[in-house]
């Protein structure tokens, strides 16, 4: 009998044990606080993904639960350089043990190189998907070329204007000193 696993509420170690694979085409529009980060954003846009359990055994014979993520999506963004859409390419691929509870893997996670997370029997896969992604958003997205000529002017003509009616406040300075030198 072959045990059927819910993304919603994964029980991590009964996945690993069985060395189960889920893979999905979500629409992005699914994860809400991803999809509040976008410029146009429409229902053809997916996440695709899939996770693999396995389990792992350590120096000394102890067994470790382990999830294999690995995460693909174009997410559309504006470009910050010519303010255009542009479409980035999102991707993960992650390995994450799992510990018996959260007291042990904020203990261990500053010693530990893997990324640790808290053994649950209702794991919640579709939001690490969705934090994986928001950590891999770009701080700033941009074209490799920008489709459209970018102004480099660093300023226009009428602030060379307005500099240019203002007098110089050194001058006014040394005016004072020239008449210092007098007295």
């Amino acid at each position: 009998m072959t045990k059927e696993f819910s993304v919603d509420r994964l029980d991590v170690k009964a996945f690993a044990l069985a060395g189960a694979r889920l893979a999905g085409h979500d629409s992005l529009l699914k994860y809400e606080r991803l999809a509040q980060e976008a410029r146009g954003l429409h229902p053809d846009l997916l996440v695709d993904w899939q996770a693999q359990g396995e389990v792992r055994t350590a120096l000394g014979g102890a067994s470790q639960v382990w999830l294999v993520l690995k995460v693909r999506a174009t997410f559309p963004m504006e470009c910050q350089r010519c303010l255009t859409p542009v479409d980035v390419l999102l991707e993960v691929d992650r390995s994450f043990r799992f510990v018996a509870d959260e007291a042990t893997a904020e203990a261990l996670d500053d010693e530990s190189e893997e990324d640790l997370l808290a053994l649950s029997r209702e794991f919640d896969l579709h939001e690490l998907i969705e934090d994986e992604l928001l950590m891999a958003l770009p701080v700033v997205p941009k074209h490799e070329e920008c489709p459209t000529a970018v102004p480099l002017a660093s300023s226009d003509e009428d602030f060379e204007e307005a500099n240019a009616d203002k007098p110089n406040p050194f001058a006014a300075l040394a005016g004072l000193k020239k008449d210092a030198r007098k007295h």
